[in-house]
């Protein structure tokens, strides 16, 4: 978890949608990382992936789905 991640660096996610208020925002971390965290309640720090492991993830829900 993260917990010292920039306010202004934030961008909602694309799999969120906008009338639920309930979102997922990422942020590119200054090592790297893809920080993934809730837009409601940032103060309980992000999950952090590399990028490639992320985007395993993304493509298995998103296969799973289908």
């Amino acid at each position: 978890m993260r917990y010292d991640l920039p306010e202004r660096g934030w961008r909602k996610s694309s799999y969120s949608t906008s009338d639920a208020g309930a979102c997922v925002e990422v942020q590119l971390t200054h090592d790297g990382l893809l920080a993934v965290g809730d837009s409601k309640d940032r103060g309980r720090g992000a999950f952090t992936f590399a990028p490639a492991a992320w985007s395993s993830f993304l493509d298995t829900v998103v296969v799973d789905a289908d």
